[in-house]
């Protein structure tokens, strides 16, 4: 396409596509009387699926404005006046695109840049990485809009397949990495990865990880009406070291917790403590008499900033809490986990129903520490308890545990009482309980190229110490997945022969995947299970989902193929 081309990707069921239509026509007749005249193209994206991919295009309509070949993103109103100046411009000889407002950080410049920065984003990426691609263009945005604050703060981004130095003392194991570094001290980044969501994540990060409180009455607040714990630093002032140390141990775990402090004499005296102190307490409604009401930790001048974070999550839930989806994730991620679901909720009307259940299972948690206990509303976990079979128990209360390597335990439904989930937990511990695994009928048949694996077979399959295993997680209803199987299909062909190989599938709908190193965030998902390192499988991403990049992908990381890979 000629100097200042433009072309709109679009599908055609699109509805925005459609309200463009006519606003494009009008830009296509302005530019085509333009002099010289610049063309103006449309392409459907969903029929024109190679060129899409070649052009990151994930949403519709897409526009791209086309300098002597190379795409220049548009990203501004949907108007006739705004596109036409923006190609105008784009179309002078002499125009030059922007530099770039991401820093290249090399081995060379990667200390004097992240050393001196209070808080600096890094990305670590390989070139050939289809996610890399994929974020560049959100990142170099956020890197601009980023740039303008008052003050800045920037984002860098480093090529780990060149700075592999750089990559193994950061521990860069896949791709891309993201960390963000306060005066050189690494964190990591767990925030979104489109425009908008890095630059409001990474304000809010360049922020103090801990707030001040300044009453008595914050405190009591805190207790009275809150809903996860609380954790105050007791200092004398800014300058108290310990508040230093304080705030370091703050920055690492403020992904996962709210921290405070203060420097009030009043609040001092209120918790009974002296400067130099911090507080781990639960809310009113989490505290029990089978636990301490505040855990204090001295922070004298040796204690180093892991005892502090040691402390805080040590204390971060009370003897039995509140299981929600808001909090599962961060608060109740421990295995083994004793789960009692019935209509839990600690607003005024209901709060002495949910907190007599409660009281039951705190007289049986409190014998068994090594476990971690929580109740549930049966509301917020339908689907779960629909998967341990409870959902028809006739009972008020359910009782189940959740174990490592994704074992579940249903506790057969019998009137709730502590002598019940004493006996139930007990059992558990002697071994004497069988896990409940949602799972497909066993097929009859499973000697096509592709095994199919169901909840019952995943681990004889693809857990067995005597094979390589290609595992595919897929969906019935995932288009992309309806997409890979004739070249899954093809795939286990032309390994059928491989002894030690195995190619195989499963849906992870209909399934348990009873192994937690097996993540299945989005489909399909393939992982290669080596036949000596099994709870560490390889996850396959970043490359096409075609023959060529598959059998790629085994030859490197197989154990033991019979052919030659020249042969291949």
């Amino acid at each position: 396409m000629v100097s200042g081309g433009r072309e709109e990707k679009h599908s055609t069921r699109c509805g925005h596509c459609k309200q463009f239509a006519p606003e494009y026509e009008k830009i296509a007749k302005t530019l085509k009387e333009n002099d010289p005249p610049i063309p103006v193209a449309k392409i459907d994206a969903t029929a024109a699926t190679a060129l899409a991919s070649r052009f990151d295009v994930s949403g519709y309509p897409t526009i791209k404005i086309l300098k002597k070949g190379q795409p220049v993103d548009y990203d501004g109103s949907r108007t006739e006046d705004a596109i036409v100046a923006k190609v105008k411009e784009i179309s002078d000889p002499n125009w030059t695109p922007p530099p770039e407002a991401t820093l290249v950080l090399t081995q060379d410049n990667f200390d004097d840049v992240v050393n001196d920065a209070d808080i600096i984003l890094v990305e670590f990426y390989a070139p050939w990485c289809g996610h890399c691609k994929r974020l560049a263009p959100e990142y170099e945005k956020a890197a601009q809009e980023l740039s303008k604050r008052t003050p800045p703060i920037p984002l860098a981004k480093v090529d780990a397949t060149a700075e592999t130095e750089l990559a193994k003392k950061f521990d860069v194991t896949g791709y891309p990495t993201l960390k963000i570094f306060r005066k050189g001290k690494p964190y990591d980044y767990s925030g979104p990865r489109e425009k908008y969501g890095i630059v409001d994540y990474m304000i809010e990060q360049a922020g103090p990880p801990s707030k001040q409180i300044q009453a008595t009455k914050q405190v009591q607040e805190f207790l009275k009406d809150g809903d996860d714990v609380i954790i105050i630093g007791v200092f004398s002032g800014e300058t108290d070291e310990a508040y230093q140390l304080y705030q370091e141990a703050a920055n690492s775990l403020r992904e996962d917790y709210k921290f405070h402090h203060t420097f009030s004499n009043e609040i001092a005296k209120q918790l009974k403590v002296s400067p130099g102190k911090l507080v781990v307490m639960q809310p009113e409604k989490f505290q029990s008499k089978h636990e301490s009401k505040m855990y204090v930790l001295d922070l004298k001048h040796s204690t180093d900033e892991s005892e502090i974070k040691e402390h805080v999550v040590k204390h971060a839930l009370p003897l039995v809490g509140h299981r929600k989806p808001s909090n599962d994730a961060k608060r109740y991620a421990k295995r083994p986990l004793v789960v009692v679901y019935y209509t839990v909720d600690f607003s005024f009307d209901y709060r002495v129903a949910t907190q007599y259940w409660r009281g039951k299972v705190l007289e049986v948690a409190k014998d068994f520490p090594e476990y971690v206990f929580a109740v549930s509303d049966e509301e917020d976990y339908s689907s779960e308890i629909k998967d341990l079979g409870l959902l028809e128990s006739g009972e008020d209360v359910n009782v189940a545990i959740l174990d490592e390597g994704g074992k579940k335990y249903a506790m057969e439904p019998e009137e709730f009482d502590s002598d019940v989930l004493r006996q139930f937990v007990l059992a558990f511990k002697k071994g004497k309980l069988k896990p409940i695994v949602k799972s497909q009928p066993v097929p009859k048949n499973n000697k096509g190229p592709v095994k199919v694996v169901v909840g019952k077979t995943f681990d004889t399959i693809v857990m067995d110490p005597k094979s390589d295993v290609l595992i595919e997680f897929y969906a019935p209803w995932c288009g992309h997945c309806k997409k890979l199987e004739p070249v899954y299909t093809e795939l286990g062909k032309k390994y059928k022969n491989e002894k030690n190989l195995v190619i195989a599938k499963m849906d992870a709908t209909a399934n348990d995947v009873t192994n937690d190193h097996y993540k299945v965030e989005g489909f399909p998902t393939i992982y290669f299970a080596p036949r000596d390192k099994k709870n560490n499988p390889i996850k396959f991403e970043g490359g096409e989902r075609d023959l060529e990049h598959l059998s790629k992908f085994i030859e490197e990381h197989a154990t033991k193929l019979s052919r030659t890979k020249e042969e291949l």
